[in-house]
């Protein structure tokens, strides 16, 4: 028995203890899910960039059956997003990729699959996060800034995957819960606006619905209304590009 081994390593045996060691350090990183630990402890994690400025921002796309009625309304409300995409999903229909690129708005990283990271894998972590990191970088011709992971669990290993590709995690400090098979237009818009207070954020909308209940349709009926009264009220709406997040992902706005 070595003096210098730490009491729980005894305790618990030293696999045991390398074990419970790997598994918080996979763990405890995604306790930034939570909204109120988000906004307290790293703002900017949570999107609250410039306070008179929304980012609007969408999740699990492109989708041919979806996606295009999002950019023809963009385009009608002169708007530009940021759209996290998948990277099978771009694989599969570069087309809609590229037009989005072309419409103005900013492609970012979703992840390779929406997948649930249940047990750490930071190899495939890795692996998966920098191969949609390179389809994106393909499609849009510059390299992506943001990642956001799906279900916005951000594990041990994927935050170290995105900085290991140059990527700033950002999560959303409001949603739509558009999700959700029953929800209303009305619904959506009601919960997003309950969550912008006190200034601006990130607003995390779905233009795909990987349950195939077509509950996108609740946001995209919601749109005018949420951008027309952000507007009314002197908010800007656009991209994360632009919003005043720090690079390192941790400290608040500076003008």
């Amino acid at each position: 028995m070595h003096p210098g081994q730490p009491k729980a390593a005894l305790a618990l045996g030293v696999p045991a203890a390398a074990a419970a060691l790997v598994a918080a350090a996979h763990v405890v990183p995604a306790g930034t899910w939570l909204p109120g630990l988000r906004r307290a402890c790293l703002p900017a994690l949570a999107g609250l960039g410039h306070p008179d400025r929304v980012a609007l921002t969408f999740d699990d796309g492109p989708d041919p059956g979806s996606t295009p009625y999002f950019l023809e309304l963009l385009d009608e409300l002169s708007v530009h997003a940021t759209f996290f995409v998948l990277g099978e999903s771009l694989l599969r229909h570069p087309g809609l990729g590229r037009d989005i690129v072309r419409r103005g708005h900013e492609l970012a990283v979703h992840g390779w699959t929406h997948s649930r990271p249940w047990a750490p894998a930071p190899g495939r972590d890795l692996r998966e996060v920098s191969a949609a990191a390179e389809a994106v970088r393909r499609t849009a011709g510059t390299r992506p800034l943001w990642y956001r992971p799906p279900y916005g669990i951000l594990t041990g290993g994927r935050w170290a995957a995105a900085r290991r590709c140059g990527l700033r995690p950002v999560l959303w400090s409001a949603w739509g819960r558009d999700w959700e098979p029953d929800a209303t237009p009305g619904e959506v818009l009601a919960t997003v606006r309950g969550q912008l207070r006190g200034g601006g954020g990130t607003v995390l909308l779905h233009d795909a619905d990987l349950s195939g209940r077509r509950s996108w349709r609740a946001a995209l009926a919601m749109l005018p209304e949420l951008v027309g009264g952000l507007r009314a009220e002197g908010m800007a709406v656009g991209p994360l590009a632009g919003h005043g997040l720090p690079p390192d992902g941790r400290g608040r706005f500076r003008r």
